[in-house]
């Protein structure tokens, strides 16, 4: 039989919760994109790309699973494999990583920009199916590929204007709006892919279960992630040019112009 599921287990907190991350994560990931075409840029631009490649895939992953405590089974209990579940936070930060990079140095062109947002939208979409491979429940997961196919598209449309705006946007108040549009494009995403599951238990696997072991072990999932988005907030916060939006760069503008010699 198919199995009642629900997106709101704890009400309103999980979707709250899980948004707040995904802005999170995207406004620290654009501050430290338009940090890294800044003064000095030769030398610590690689280091301010990964920070912000780890701070967005840290943000979509926490917000993928703080999402995935309020997913319950009625009749059935759900439950994660440790391994597989780390693993879709290593392709997070990866697959952001490659997209980040190629526009940290290649710039906001049609093509780049193109090729990074298919590649980054496809990753994340990896990601949100590898996390939700790694669910055991009573029962037998499956998806309509109609929806799981919409999900993927608003991921690729999310990760292109996402990288777009890190190599776009400067200003301050700029990033925290497009900071709150990334946000909801990427728990827009998660919810839509969790519209395609359908769980199929038999009725001899009916049964009540706590949910109290799957928050402890998604609460500890969660410690390193949400310690890593703290950090790179930290160094945000700390360096003035990052916070006041101050550079000496324009995304159009990769060589750096020559200065006249003296007569």
């Amino acid at each position: 039989m198919t199995a009642d599921v629900s997106e709101f287990h704890y009400g309103l907190v999980t979707p709250i919760a899980a948004y707040l991350m995904a802005f999170l994560g995207s406004v620290l990931a654009l501050r430290c994109t338009t940090r890294s075409m800044g003064r000095g840029r030769g030398e610590k631009r690689a280091g301010w790309l990964a920070l912000g490649a780890v701070s967005l895939g840290c943000g979509i992953w926490t917000m993928h699973f703080i999402a995935m405590i309020g997913f319950s089974v009625d009749g059935t209990g759900v439950s994660y494999d440790a391994g597989r579940t780390l693993l879709s936070l290593a392709v997070a930060i990866a697959v952001v990583a490659g997209g980040v990079f190629l526009v940290g140095y290649r710039g906001s062109g049609p093509v780049t920009l193109g090729t990074a947002g298919v590649v980054t939208g496809l990753g994340v979409a990896a990601m949100h199916y590898l996390g939700m491979s790694a669910m055991h429940t009573g029962g037998t997961v499956r998806y309509d590929t109609t929806i799981v196919a919409l999900s993927v598209v608003i991921a690729v449309v999310a990760a292109t204007a996402a990288l777009w705006a890190a190599v776009s946007i400067s200003a301050v108040w700029a990033t925290v709006g497009a900071g709150l549009v990334m946000g909801a494009a990427v728990s827009t995403m998660h919810y839509t892919g969790m519209a395609a599951v359908s769980v199929h238990v038999s009725q001899m696997q009916a049964g009540g279960q706590s949910s109290t072991s799957l928050l402890s072990f998604l609460l500890i999932m969660l410690a390193g992630p949400v310690m890593a988005l703290v950090l790179a907030g930290a160094i945000v916060m700390f360096d003035p040019e990052v916070v006041g939006g101050q550079r000496d760069w324009h995304p159009a503008e990769h060589p750096q112009p020559v200065a006249p010699r003296g007569r």
